[in-house]
């Protein structure tokens, strides 16, 4: 079974911000959003690491617009990003590179990351709620 049109249309969205993230990452774009730690130092071959689990991201949603079944494996990819960002941002390692400077801009980021998985989290339970009363009845 498809998702709602409206949590298919925010996985695709979320296709396409990963390819652009890859991209960035790949490219070495240090452009805020599509690369969170954008000032930090950083090792090109890392970032093309990123870029490829990026492209597996970007798979993962796009199947998971196509088909409700895979959309809980989305989610907990999501927040998994979204724990380990807030695990970074406090840690040591980040406050040692940064020399001083505040992690707002990362946090911010990782903030709007969180929504964006609380919306799509919320219109799953949603949709898996109404499927589940429709089968009842």
């Amino acid at each position: 079974m498809t998702p709602s049109p409206i949590l298919r249309i925010l996985l695709l969205v979320c296709v396409v911000f990963f390819l652009c993230m890859g991209a960035a990452h790949f490219l070495g774009l240090k452009v805020p959003v599509l690369f969170v730690y954008f000032d930090t130092p950083f090792y090109a071959y890392q970032d093309r690491i990123i870029s490829f689990t990026l492209v597996t991201y970007a798979a993962l949603f796009f199947v998971a617009s196509r088909d409700r079944a895979v959309v809980p494996f989305a989610l907990i990819s999501i927040w998994a990003t979204v724990i380990g960002l807030a695990y970074i941002n406090q840690s040591s390692e980040l406050a040692e590179v940064l020399s001083g400077r505040g992690t707002t801009i990362y946090w911010l980021q990782t903030a709007a990351l969180a929504a964006l998985a609380v919306v799509l989290t919320g219109l799953f339970i949603k949709e898996r709620g109404a499927s589940a009363q429709r089968s009842l009845s």
